[in-house]
């Protein structure tokens, strides 16, 4: 490298070149700088030269046109933040390192500090107004809010400690409690679970209210319960009972498919109903005969086809 080309010593605004990298940037050398405020920057040649940067860009540009000095907001409070220190510049604009309260430190814009839009490192971010409403003592439902916590939900919504009737502690946010979508820790929808369950009739694993209003599967392809449409264009069948499912056969028709569930349908599930109705008939009659003689409906596949093995009397 010539002495013309050699820059390293050479003073460009407040950078002085400390070092040639041995990288190109642009087709141009790459130089290592030290500005006056102690920070570094990589230049290229072409930018030192011509004077497109001239600092490690502490100085604003408009700043520098200006020869103003920035404000020096060291040790001031702004919300929740303490300035520590001149930290990179974002966007041309002078920024500083400030530490939060909560111990977290973010380099924040001076115009944002000094114009209040940002008081924190983000922990704060959700304490506003409508989320600092004292719930301490109203009840909801079977909670009593107790104290507001530190977390807080996807929302912001703060989260409050609360204790339920039944003697457990809880938490839950504000909005949840206020709507009505929080009413205890859990109890009263255990205890409604076991009022619903204790209203089913179950009879050897199957629950005769949800055969008789059983609806289509969400997931079914065809527009059919228990008939699904294949790839290759056919309509796979099944039924499900007491807790197995029974393959039918697969069919090129749609309608001898449907017709294939349908006649299971009249089989086994039709024909569990009226034999269960027939047993309980009888057993409310006499309690003592229906503990001796309990309902036996069963389904086997044989030979391809289904048998059913039933006895109610």
């Amino acid at each position: 490298m010539s002495e013309k080309n050699n820059l390293i010593g050479k003073r460009f605004g407040k950078l002085v070149v400390t070092e040639c990298t041995g990288q190109t940037q642009d087709r141009y050398r790459l130089w290592r700088c030290r500005c006056d405020c102690g920070g570094e920057i990589l230049a290229n040649t072409k930018r030192l030269k011509a004077g497109t940067v001239t600092s490690c860009g502490c100085v604003p540009r408009a700043t520098a046109q200006r020869g103003n000095v920035a404000e020096d907001l060291s040790g001031r409070t702004f919300g929740y933040l303490t300035v520590l220190r001149r930290t990179e510049n974002k966007g041309g604009r002078t920024c500083w390192l400030c530490r939060c309260d909560c111990g977290k430190e973010k380099a924040v814009l001076a115009r944002d500090l000094k114009a209040g839009k940002v008081k924190s490192c983000g922990c704060h971010a959700h304490d506003h107004r409508h989320n600092r409403v004292d719930l301490s003592g109203q009840r909801f439902g079977r909670l009593t809010a107790i104290e507001p916590t530190d977390r807080r939900d996807r929302k912001g919504a703060v989260y409050w400690r609360c204790k339920c009737d039944c003697g457990n502690e809880t938490e839950a946010t504000e909005d949840a409690l206020v709507h009505g979508n929080c009413a205890s820790c859990g109890c009263l929808k255990r205890e409604n679970q076991r009022k619903i369950a204790g209203k089913l009739n179950r009879i050897d694993g199957t629950c005769v209210e949800i055969l008789e209003k059983r609806k289509s599967r969400r997931d079914n392809t065809s527009g059919f319960r228990g008939v699904f449409k294949l790839k290759g264009g056919k309509y796979r069948v099944d039924i499900g009972f007491k807790g197995k499912r029974y393959y039918l056969g697969s069919f090129s028709d749609y309608g001898e498919a449907v017709a294939a569930r349908l006649e299971a349908e009249q089989a086994i599930q039709r024909g569990f109903l009226e034999s269960y109705y027939e047993w309980k008939e009888k057993a409310d009659r006499d309690p003592g005969w229906g503990k001796t003689h309990p309902l036996i409906f069963e389904v086997e596949k044989k030979s391809g086809g289904l048998v059913i093995n039933r006895q109610s009397t």
